[in-house]
């Protein structure tokens, strides 16, 4: 204790110059350590209050898992899962386990089932995860709920490869077998040689390739297939770019015409909030920058951004403001939610591009994780506007319409998901923390013999390089 004491006072006394003010030894120990020279938003233990909002958004996935496949429901009793949700899943279970809302054996079981579910479920074309799933039975659906192959997302793909890298970091005791799970997929359609991401769609029976993703999703997929070794360089590039200034506010906005392809360009919240919660808007392979810290700068730009022209949209208009994509309980129950979209500001659209004025919500994940991202009075003000917005019974609401203050009572994975990310990220700052361990992959990958192909990278990472050599010394010295 007494050197734990020493080395604050000589940080203090280095960094007195910034501002920096002890008033007692204990009472500097806690302020310092969660002052913003150290972390990005919030940081500390959960209030009374947010632990009651993390057990409402775990009743959701208590309610929605199956034991039969080990999935999670998508939608509050809609028996279908996505890889995005089942990335969802994932994001909960780790943070009930850390905000000790289950115990291990809990997590343990609950995991369990789930890798067993990925090692065994069935392949679009045998190569690729599928885009729904059953979650009762396991089996492949398409969008009107049949038994039938449709093809692959690979915004999915990046989202569910991040939190299946996470739980390997934070849990390797189960690195193996989120390996193997992995390795049974095939890349070869699904990345190219520039690094450009593709969706895969059955048209006539026949796969039809379209890339995926646009400004915030396409950089945010980009660094899952980055953490498996994939130089994903194309789609984690932001250009094309092109800036558009909403109240004196510039912002970053995909330079791509969607009626040249018919992928639609809505800036949104949450890809930046999932890449500041996990990564603080670092490089997939930072393991030593503090949550100050952003070593992607122009990604963290990115997310300021969109964060500041919703303040200044209440600031201007006092109209709460917390955008990003939700579903809804009618038709067309999936909105694009935005800052910007298809040349106007505050636009609501649906995936075909029309649009919806009066279905805008201040949606209850984005707020969430504004809040502990950025930690102003302006996320204190939006915490008041949605920190009801639950059935205790069955988790957190989608949002409040904008336009009437109303519910919409339509009860996702997605937001209890990140409801549930962001209060851990306040407890424990960036999800996605590196490691210099050894892994299943790390073996097979720098193998040869053993690499599973798949247009898989052909050398992993320097760091599996650096570990084979590690691993030759040290058998030569024991020989």
């Amino acid at each position: 204790m007494l050197a734990r004491k020493a080395l604050v006072l000589l940080l203090v006394l280095k960094l007195s110059a910034c501002g920096v003010v002890v008033r007692t030894i204990d009472s500097g120990i806690t302020s310092f350590a969660h002052s913003g020279l150290f972390h990005q938003g919030q940081h500390g233990e959960l209030t009374e209050k947010e632990q009651v909002w993390a057990k409402i958004a775990w009743t959701y996935f208590k309610n929605n898992s199956h034991v039969e496949t080990g999935l999670a429901n998508s939608i509050d009793g809609y028996p279908s899962a996505t890889m995005s949700s089942i990335a969802d899943y994932l994001a909960a279970l780790v943070a009930a386990r850390q905000l000790a809302l289950i115990d291990k054996k809990e997590f343990d079981h609950r995991l369990s089932a789930l890798l067993h579910f990925l090692n065994r479920m069935p392949l679009f074309r045998g190569r690729l995860p599928n885009k729904i799933y059953d979650t009762k039975n396991g089996k492949m659906l398409d969008y009107e709920g049949k038994n039938q192959e449709i093809g692959w997302s690979a915004i999915d793909i990046g989202r569910l490869l991040i939190w299946l890298r996470i739980v390997s970091q934070q849990y390797p005791e189960f690195h193996e077998y989120i390996d193997k799970a992995i390795f049974r997929w095939n890349f070869c359609d699904v990345i190219d040689q520039e690094g450009s991401l593709y969706t895969g769609s059955l048209v006539n029976n026949q796969i039809s390739l379209r890339q995926e993703g646009r400004l915030g999703y396409e950089e945010y997929a980009a660094m899952g297939f980055r953490a498996w070794g994939f130089e994903p360089t194309k789609a984690e590039s932001l250009d094309p770019l092109e800036v558009i200034t909403i109240y004196g506010q510039d912002i970053y906005h995909d330079a791509r015409d969607h009626r040249d392809d018919k992928v639609l360009s809505p800036i949104l919240t949450l890809p930046f909030s999932y890449m500041g919660i996990e990564f603080n808007w670092d490089r997939v392979d930072d393991d030593r920058s503090l949550n100050s810290r952003h070593t992607n700068s122009l990604l963290y730009q990115a997310a300021k951004q969109v964060y500041q022209v919703q303040e200044l949209r209440y600031v201007h208009e006092k109209i709460y403001t917390a955008r990003t994509e939700h579903i809804l309980d009618s038709a067309p129950y999936f909105l694009y939610d935005s800052v910007f979209a298809n040349g106007y500001a505050w636009n609501t659209i649906s995936d075909t591009g029309k649009t919806y004025p009066g279905k805008s919500l201040v949606s209850v994940k984005a707020a969430f994780s504004m809040h502990m991202l950025w930690d102003t009075d302006y996320t204190y003000k939006l915490m008041l506007v949605i920190e009801e917005l639950y059935d205790a019974k069955r988790g957190w609401y989608e949002g409040r319409y904008e336009s009437t203050g109303g519910y919409e009572e339509a009860i996702s994975s997605s937001t209890n998901a990140t409801v549930l990310e962001a209060l851990l990220y306040k407890k424990v700052g960036k999800l996605f923390r590196p490691n210099r361990e050894v892994t299943h992959s790390d073996i097979r990958m720098e193998n040869v013999f053993k690499h599973p192909g798949k247009c898989f990278p052909a050398l992993y990472r320097k760091k599996a390089q650096l570990t084979a050599k590690r691993l030759k010394s040290k058998g030569n010295s024991l020989n």
